[in-house]
């Protein structure tokens, strides 16, 4: 798995001397070099840490102008020697001599970086220079370069500059009688094709005629094979002898292949993989192990994004471990997918799919800071796949350089645990935190400097079992880290630091097991070090090794290595003395058992143990038993996963191999390997990742030992975005966590941020549902018993019981279409309701599941989930009173409208008494819009009529303008609808006895109660203020005006009492609210209340803070009175 991080890198690059076209030639990076052949230069650059020229060459004027502008070129295996053609077709080959001048980049430690010396060796026209052909790219082996021609042959040239003449393939597949004929060499003419010609045996061979050009030729030295493109986009497959590919004739067409649609191809030798990318903008896998048949396919369609907007496939480029490859495209952009076809990296911004953001450029879009704007043209990992060298389409002028972490899971000689989620980087360490809060977080943990200077990069990283030490090693010797204390430990003499070459890192509990590369003797070692010390002196066990490991594996004191071609040496680890520094501790190694076992599928490329998972009641017992055997006896079984993604079982007892399933790219095995109880994932045996998404697999007891389960096809929530790659798991949060690709732009640079973001998807619904299905509902309800705490356990619920219910609707419709009914996916609904029966959570569960799935179908839901009824009754005799409104609609429909509105009306009572005013607003409504949708006898004039609403919606006044216009045979609301006026009416007049104030104003905007026509029908009743003195100083009490709200409360009431002229509360609340001009034109219209107003004022000493509204008043009414007199 491969992820970008931080900004790309600019390697500048000289200009050239005015060539007529501004294209690279040739990019490639072999043993720490990047080559670049530009149109009339070429370049060689350190790719190791230090990014620096070694050397140039760079051709003259007359050179260019005689023999024409670099074409292409071509870098020998052994990196000495280069070859380029040029735009007049001559031969270049130029020599690479590392001379002895050192380069000092600063600093004291060396850079082990030499000057190179490039120059040239041969230059010759070659014999179809004057044929008026053009030439595909350059191919090689270690002796001879293959060029492919427009006239459909083939081209062969000795890197001594020898050319050995043109060849035609027979398209004919795999006669009796020889592949193809070596033509005579184009200095003795050209053999023209279609025609019989001689080879060496004497025997006619019949030549194809052939009227497209080759313009890509594919070679792999691993696999001996040949792929030839022509231009009409058919593809040849071809083999090639041991020999190399001087000898022609033993170059065998084998097959076509592709779509008729190839521009470019690639292979992964280690996967047996082809990929190949088309017009369309798609890039095709093919498994070259199963005959060519095609894997799957990969484009940008489902992001939005056609041809139109990226043009067709420009290049490919596979990582080291060929377990990724990079795509670029003509007209814009550079997208890295896994095998699997997950998104890890693309330089194309996301816009979305709408109309509105089309991907589509337009011209008033700013994409300057997108790399790769203008297109891909070349690209190259280096051999570490920490960097991806790309050139944009058009520029000579600089390479970008992307840089990669990665994360190797669960794959070659070094271990690792999915409890700690870690990608590495060339010098850092990318870490994913989840300890202090449920969000998940990337830490960039830089290693020392005095290490990685030294040792750059970082080959192999692996953590311990619970994930708190990390061992990191890079070129030489390693370093620990610990997380809790944040501390590195190194080795405290370098020399024994450089006598290590570390090969793979296992944890063996807390001993760090070390495989060393004896460079002296050419042999492999296995180093025990306690995580304490790293020294010779407190070195546990030295173990020799056969050969070169091929997979690693421990499991608590048992260890497994693997050699070539597949030999499995099982050995037992005894610690001898307790491990510590104040004692001298040793541990001895003894053989348990030896495999060989012969087969002819693909390498291993991880092989992990299988523990014996034990009944629960063992399990018990291992508890109090003072003998551990039961819980350390060596695996009988191990999971093997092949470099083609195929995964198996391996019995160690007998040998024997049962296959489970193929595609994957990663598994973890997670029975047996967690010591804590809060596990939430004991059940699963392990679990992989591949092209279909994550899968599980549990142990069943029955003839078949595994049982495996598909998320996808259980909970389709569940599967991992296509942009996010499963790095691990948290098994106390019961979650997988996985990382995906972000971009973060800033004004100040010219590139993107490329930031991996972590991202969590929870697992525990699948696995109760699992538990379920298989009757053990104990252990489903302990499981959810320990969940019951973790973030989204509500959540996790909800998904489990509608996962089911689901099922159960499409059950029901496939039983009626087929005739047959099975009552299995209805008995698990009944258990899963049974579950969570359990906890509070259930009446809002059910309910919301409800409310997600159509009407039609609750009756099924709430057969096994009880009446809704009760389930609202509990609701309400529990106090949850919203999620008891959430099952009124549920109530109508199953049980009819009169129940409903009956329990609506219920419900409003006590929301009313609880003050939950918006609430109560929700539930007026849905009673007064039942009542008309209920009322058969109503017409239409009388369910639009306003008397329906009453007190609650329409002001007064509207109802005045039509009370002259009422027949005399209209009728009165319904029952219901008098009820709820009525029980408005009483709680609005206990709030106004109380002078509750604050709740009333919540009270009439939440339910939208006419509270003009109640005060004036209530003047006299409980809206009356019987003393103002006494009224004054309660009401300021149950305002507290010193708050916001209560002053705007105090507003909403004095408007209120302003328009039905209610003297004695406008009095009381414009004196709250120091509203003197509202005061003052009550009181020079009444001098009668102003007296007695001024009177009660002056005489209560609680009054004294009116005193000053009391002497504006005055000055007021004075200056009134005066200028009247006047």
């Amino acid at each position: 798995m491969y992820m970008a991080y931080g900004w790309p890198q600019v390697i500048p690059l000289e200009l050239p001397n005015c060539p007529s076209t501004q294209q690279i030639v040739y990019l490639k990076v072999v043993n720490r070099l990047l080559l670049v052949v530009a149109p009339t230069h070429l370049e060689l650059w350190s790719s190791s840490q230090h990014r620096v020229r070694l050397g140039k060459y760079k051709r003259n004027a007359d050179s260019i102008q005689r023999e024409g502008e670099n074409l292409q070129a071509i870098w020998s295996p052994d990196t000495k020697l280069i070859a380029i053609l040029t735009s007049n077709f001559y031969l270049h080959i130029f020599k690479v001599q590392m001379t002895e001048k050192k380069i000092h980049v600063g600093g004291k430690q060396p850079t082990g970086l030499f000057l190179a010396n490039i120059s040239l060796l041969l230059s010759e026209q070659v014999p179809f220079a004057n044929k008026n052909l053009s030439v595909s790219n350059f191919v090689c082996d270690n002796k001879h370069i293959l060029i492919g021609l427009s006239d459909g042959s083939l081209y062969i040239i000795s890197w001594k500059g020898e050319f050995g003449g043109a060849f035609s393939l027979d398209m004919r597949l795999k006669d009796s009688t020889g592949a193809n004929k070596l033509s005579n060499h184009f200095g003795n003419g050209l053999t023209t094709r279609g025609i019989q010609g001689h080879d060496g045996s004497n025997h006619m061979n019949h030549v194809v005629s052939q009227n497209t050009e080759v313009v890509h030729l594919e070679f792999s030295i691993a696999f001996r094979l040949l792929f030839v493109l022509y231009s009409d986009g058919e593809l040849i497959q071809c083999s090639v002898s041991k020999r190399g590919l001087k000898y022609t004739e033993s170059i065998i067409v084998e097959r076509r292949l592709g779509s008729g649609e190839v521009v470019c191809t690639s292979i992964a030798p280690e996967q047996q993989i082809l990929a190949v990318g088309t017009h369309k903008g798609a890039v095709e896998l093919y498994d070259l192990a199963d005959s060519a048949s095609l894997i799957r396919s990969v484009a940008l369609h489902d992001w939005g994004y056609s041809v139109e907007d990226t043009g067709p496939v420009s290049s490919i480029a596979w990582t080291p471990d060929n377990s990724a490859f990079a795509v670029g495209w003509k007209l814009r952009g550079l997208t890295v997918w896994s095998v699997s076809g997950c998104r890890l990296m693309s330089t194309i911004r996301q816009i979305g799919l709408s109309s509105v953001s089309s991907p589509v450029v337009k011209p008033n879009q700013d994409f300057k800071y997108e790399p790769m704007m203008g297109g891909t043209s070349l690209m190259h990992w280096d051999e570490h796949g920490y960097r991806l060298y790309a050139i944009e389409e058009g520029s000579s002028e600089r390479i970008i350089a992307f840089s990669f972490g990665k994360c190797c899971l669960n794959r070659g000689v070094s271990g690792t645990t999915y409890v700690r989620q870690v990608i590495y980087g060339e010098d850092r360490l990318l870490v994913v935190q989840s300890e202090d809060t449920d969000e998940l977080k990337i830490l960039h943990l830089n290693l020392p400097v005095s290490y990685i200077l030294q040792n750059w990069p970082v080959l192999h990283v692996a953590a311990s079992k619970d994930g708190m030490y990390l061992a990191v090693a890079g070129l030489h010797g390693l370093i620990l880290y610990d997380i809790r204390l944040k501390r590195w430990r190194v080795f405290g003499d370098v020399t024994q630091e450089q006598q290590i070459q570390c090969r793979g890192l296992l944890w063996l509990g807390k001993i760090v097991v070390v495989c060393n590369y004896v460079e002296s003797s050419n042999t492999y070692e296995l180093l025990f070090y306690p995580r304490y010390h790293l020294d010779q002196s407190s070195l546990l066990c030295r173990k020799p090794l056969l050969t070169k490991p091929m997979v690693m594996d421990v499991y608590q004191d048992y260890l497994l290595v693997t050699y070539r071609p597949f030999d499995v040496h099982i050995y037992h680890v005894k610690l001898v003395g307790e491990l510590s520094p104040s004692t001298t501790p040793d541990i001895q190694l003894s053989t348990v058992r030896e495999l060989s076992i012969m087969t002819a599928k693909s390498h291993p490329a991880a092989i992990h143990f299988i523990p014996d998972q034990l009944p629960q009641d063992d399990m018990l017992r291992s508890d109090i038993s003072t003998s551990s055997d039961l819980l350390t006896r060596e695996p009988s079984r191990c999971l093997i996963l092949r470099m083609n993604g195929d995964l198996s079982l391996l019995d160690l007892d007998d040998g024997r191999e049962r296959e489970l399933t193929h595609s994957v790219e990663l598994f973890w095995v997670t029975c047996g390997q967690s010591g804590e109880k809060t596990s939430l994932i004991e059940e699963v045996s392990w679990l992989d990742y591949g092209h279909r998404g994550m899968q599980v697999w549990y142990p069943s007891p029955g003839a078949d030992p595994f049982k495996q389960e598909e998320f996808l096809q259980l909970d389709p929530e569940l599967e991992f975005d296509r942009e996010v790659y499963p790095l691990g798991l948290l098994p106390n949060a019961g979650v997988v966590v996985g990382v995906s690709q972000r971009m973060s732009f800033s004004a100040c640079t010219e590139f993107p941020c490329f930031e991996p973001t972590p991202q969590a998807q929870t697992i525990l619904h699948c696995l109760l549902r699992h538990l379920l299905q298989r009757d053990k509902r104990e252990e489903a309800l302990r499981l959810a018993h320990i969940s019951a705490e973790k973030p989204h356990f509500s959540h996790c619920l909800e998904w489990l019981l509608f996962t089911v219910f689901d099922a159960e609707i499409s059950r029901q419709s496939s039983s009626k279409k087929q005739g047959a009914r099975s009552n299995q996916t209805a008995s698990l609904l009944e258990k899963s309701c049974d579950l969570i029966r359990n906890f509070p959570e259930y009446y809002d569960v059910v309910v919301s599941v409800a409310r997600k799935t159509d009407g039609r179908h609750w009756a099924d839901l709430f057969s096994a989930a009880g009446r809704p009824t009760e389930l609202f009754d509990e609701c309400c005799q529990q106090r949850w009173y919203r999620t008891a409104a959430c099952y009124i609609l549920v109530i109508a429909k199953l049980e009819g409208p009169a129940v409903s509105q009956n329990c609506a009306l219920r419900l409003l009572q006590a929301t009313l008494d609880e003050s939950l005013y918006e609430l109560a607003g929700e539930l007026v409504r849905f009673l007064l819009r039942s009542g008309r949708e209920y009322e058969p006898s109503s017409t239409e004039s009388e369910r639009d009529s306003p008397r329906f609403l009453g007190y609650f919606i329409f002001p007064s006044s509207f109802r005045k303008q039509t009370q002259d216009a009422r027949s005399s045979s209209f009728k009165e609301p319904s029952g219901h609808v008098a009820s709820v006026k009525s029980i408005l009416e009483n709680h609005a007049s206990y709030l106004m006895s109380g002078k509750e104030l604050s709740n009333l104003v919540a009270f009439v905007k939440g339910t939208q109660f006419d509270l003009v026509e109640y005060l004036q029908r209530e003047r006299y009743g409980s809206a009356r203020l019987e003393n103002f003195a006494s009224g004054l100083e309660m009401i300021g009490q149950k305002l507290h005006m010193g708050t916001l709200q209560s002053r705007l409360d105090a507003e909403f009431l004095l408007a209120h009492m302003c328009s039905v002229k209610f003297k004695e509360w406008i009095v009381v609340l414009a004196t709250l609210l120091r509203r003197s001009e509202v005061l003052y034109d009550l009181f020079r219209h009444d001098v009668r209340l102003w007296a007695a107003y001024s009177l009660t004022i002056q005489e209560h000493e609680a009054f004294v803070e009116f005193h000053d509204l009391l002497a504006e008043l005055e000055a007021k009414l004075s200056s009134t009175t005066n200028a009247e007199g006047t």
